[in-house]
């Protein structure tokens, strides 16, 4: 039977990379997103046009009724969700004394609620059949720590804790659950570095250059197969070379 992954913020960056690489090993996808109807759809052609199986369930991840039922309705659609890729996050840089309780609490609702909010929605099936695949995108960030995003920076963090102690809580149950934490990555999270910001950037990576999507999204996708069986509560950071 064909294997289904369920993708939360697919539409753009790390996301759409995912589902593009999932689709063309053979898998099911379902496309999760939650504003950009055009990018998404597009997605969805993409991944129609090259012979995939995919669809999509707009759902705002922080808000627990509308990812439950988006799962719910993917798992209909394709029978059962085999894997989850936790990808939706957001980012604000700002100086700590500027951070409003309103900022800390929406980063935290995406970035940590959200994956909260589809683990446990996604688990009793998984338990179920005794088996399934938890990948969850956090940061160098939440390993490292970066100036001027504490509160991106501390969310990241909460999902490394969670990872660890989720894998440990359902190794029993045959469900792995591995964290990606990537460096810098050329998406639209990152596109209000400027060029000088991108240089140094460079600089301070090894390989010397930024990382692209797909780098992190074949990371991801082997998670989610066989070969990564006996991997589980891993964080795994996909960053040039840089030592953390």
């Amino acid at each position: 039977m064909t294997k289904t992954v369920f993708i939360t913020g697919a539409s753009r960056g790390i996301g759409r990379a995912c589902a593009l690489a999932f689709g063309k090993a053979g898998w099911n996808v379902a496309i999760n997103f939650l504003q950009n109807q055009e990018k998404a759809q597009s997605l969805l052609e993409e991944l129609l046009d090259s012979g995939a199986q995919a669809a999509l369930f707009q759902a705002d991840v922080s808000q627990q009724a509308e990812i439950q039922n988006a799962l719910q309705q993917a798992t209909k659609t394709f029978g059962q969700i085999d894997a989850l890729v936790n990808n939706a996050g957001i980012a604000k840089q700002q100086l700590f004394s500027d951070v409003t309780l309103e900022d800390w609490r929406q980063i935290f609702q995406v970035n940590v609620e959200g994956v909260f909010h589809t683990c446990q929605a996604v688990l009793p099936q998984m338990i179920h059949r005794k088996e399934g695949r938890i990948i969850n995108l956090s940061s160098i960030w939440g390993i490292t720590g970066g100036s001027c995003e504490v509160s991106y920076s501390a969310s990241k963090a909460a999902v490394i804790g969670l990872t660890k102690a989720l894998a440990k809580e359902l190794g029993p149950s045959g469900i792995t659950v591995n964290c990606v934490a990537p460096g810098v990555i050329d998406t639209e999270m990152n596109g209000n570095l400027d060029q000088e910001a991108l240089e140094m950037l460079k600089e301070e990576t090894p390989l010397g250059v930024i990382g692209k999507p797909q780098d992190v999204a074949e990371l991801v996708l082997f998670l989610a197969t066989e070969k990564a069986g006996f991997l589980t509560g891993q964080v795994i950071s996909p960053n040039g070379g840089i030592l953390i």
